[in-house]
Parts: structure tokens; C-alpha cells; sequence
């Protein structure tokens, strides 16, 4: 039996369906009914903040996926809550004899890294230290990023903001992670080893725009912005001032040319390549209403 953490996630919810599909014994945890009701699955409901309800979601299963929300917009004592939240779900699966964990993480995770990295490295190495078969997931960037214009940095007329530079990117859409987690957790392939996972090919920012330009059908244009700009804008939305300078730092990092690799992970795992951008745009047409006129 598997269950599946932050089933209602990006990425999450491709593996829940994808297991349906399989026909795979599992079940989701959801913070309320209500979602669990409408992800159309079993389910447990419980919370991260909360072990009792975690110990309860963890009967009759030896596999879990470990996607939490991120909550790196904040910190608690010092600490991102998710740090807290995964060990949680971790030390709910070692006490419940779980075999394996895939954890989804990121790219260059490791200990004292930047807001993310550095969250999902403290993680890696609990989840490392506990004693349980293990897998990470490391992606860089998500497509669905690109979903809204509210979920990418940009200025007040939806134009991306990105980091100067503007070096390629091996973006992935979660679909293709989601397919090998899903894999991963019904076989017995990929223990003990951390994978970066990555799209078909790398693409700038500036090449982005121009393919949101086709599929909103109004121009979107790009602009490339010091880290310490794009450092005040986050700031201006709210977020925690070291996290801002944190965040602004990954987006140098970018810039640089960090996140360029492209690897086989997507189809060494299930087969057939991993979706490109234009594919990862035809899949979602209520974000691209152009492209699903232009089909018609």
C-alpha cells in the first residue's frame, strides 16, 4: 500500500491518477474531506503538524511518497515548517515499518543551502539517517510555474521577470515526475539514490515568453533583473527579507547557468521521453486558450 503526501500538489495529483490508472493499492492524505472527497480515491485525513494523525494514515502501508507543502515563504523559530512537517511523516514511517520513501525534493539540495535547498537538504539527511530505503527526486524548475501569471515572477502587465543572464533551463513538467514516482514506488528499482530530474531540453526565459506569447494569445515579453531588484520585489510581496535574498540568489543562479543539465531520469524510469514545453502546453489548454482555439 502507498500513500501519497501532498496529494492535492502539483505533482501529487499526476500520481494519484497515474496509479488509479495502474490500478496500484493506495491511498492520499488530505488535510479535510472535502479534498479527499474530490480527488475520487481513498484516503486518510490527517496533518504534517500533526503525528497522531500521521501514525493513523501509515496503517497497512510500506511505500510513501513525501511531498509537503513548501511554506518557504516564512519561517518558524528560525526554521522553514517544512523541515519540521517531513520528518514528522519520516519518524510516522519508520514507526510504522514503511520500506521505502521517495521524497521530492530539489536540485542541489544539501545542508546550508538557500530557502529550498537548504530545507530539502536538512530533510534528505534525516530521511537519509532514519534507517528507511530511500529515493529523491531533484527537479530544478517546474513548468507549471508558467501556469498562471501569478505563480511566475512579473511585473504589473504579466510580463516575466527572470534573472540576467538569461541562461537555459531544464524546466520538467510534473506529469514526468509524477511518472517516476509512480514507478519508483510500484517496483523495486531506484533505492538508496537521488536523481535529478529534468525536461526533454533547456529553454531561456526569453524563449518562454514567446511560447506563453502563443498559448495566452497577447505578447508576453521578458525582462532580466539584478538579484538585488528582484530581492526588493519579493520583499514588496511580503516574504521574509532573508528569504527574498535567498530566493533572489537561486534566481542568479539561474541566471548562471545552474540549471542547464538535461538528464534521462524521465526516460530511463518509464520509457518514452518526458514532455517539452509546447507538449506541456497542449496538455493544459485552459491555460493556453489561444493554442486550443487554433486547434478547433
Amino acid at each position: 500500500m502507498i500513500l501519497v503526501t501532498g496529494a492535492t500538489g502539483s505533482t501529487g495529483g499526476h500520481l494519484v491518477s497515474q496509479l488509479k490508472a495502474r490500478g496500484s493499492a493506495f491511498k492520499a492524505l488530505v488535510r479535510d474531506r472535502g479534498k479527499g472527497d474530490a480527488l475520487g480515491a481513498p484516503y486518510a485525513v490527517g496533518d504534517f503538524a500533526d503525528p497522531a494523525s500521521l501514525a493513523a494514515a501509515m496503517a497497512g502501508v510500506d511505500r510513501v511518497f513525501l511531498a509537503s507543502p513548501g511554506a518557504q515563504g516564512y519561517l518558524v523559530d528560525g526554521e522553514q515548517p517544512m523541515i519540521r512537517w517531513e520528518r514528522n511523516v519520516i519518524d510516522a514511517a519508520k514507526a510504522a515499518g514503511v520500506r521505502h520513501v521517495v521524497k521530492l525534493s530539489v536540485w542541489n539540495a544539501r545542508i546550508g543551502g538557500p530557502m529550498s535547498e537548504g530545507g530539502h537538504g536538512a530533510v534528505e539527511a534525516y530521511l537519509k539517517e532514519s534507517g528507511l530505503e530511500w529515493t529523491m527526486l531533484q527537479p530544478g524548475g517546474y513548468m507549471q510555474n508558467f501556469l498562471r501569471p501569478e505563480t511566475s515572477l512579473g511585473d504589473e502587465d504579466g510580463n516575466l521577470i527572470g534573472p540576467e543572464g538569461d541562461a537555459r533551463v531544464a524546466f520538467v513538467d510534473c506529469f514526468d515526475i509524477a511518472a517516476v514516482a509512480a514507478e519508483l514506488l510500484t517496483g523495486d528499482t531506484g533505492r538508496n539514490n537521488s536523481y535529478v530530474i529534468t525536461g526533454p531540453e533547456a529553454v531561456t526565459y526569453t524563449e518562454i515568453a514567446a511560447k506563453l506569447s502563443e498559448g495566452r494569445g497577447r505578447p508576453v515579453g521578458f525582462r532580466g533583473e539584478p538579484a538585488r531588484v528582484i530581492a526588493d520585489r519579493l520583499r514588496g510581496y511580503g516574504l521574509d527579507s532573508q528569504l527574498a535574498d535567498d530566493l533572489a540568489g537561486q534566481y542568479a543562479s539561474l541566471g548562471a547557468g545552474v540549471y542547464e543539465e538535461v538528464t534521462d531520469v524521465v526516460e530511463r524510469f518509464t520509457g518514452r521521453k518526458p514532455r517539452d514545453f509546447d507538449a506541456f502546453m497542449a496538455a493544459n489548454p485552459q491555460a493556453y486558450p489561444a493554442l486550443a482555439s487554433s486547434a478547433r
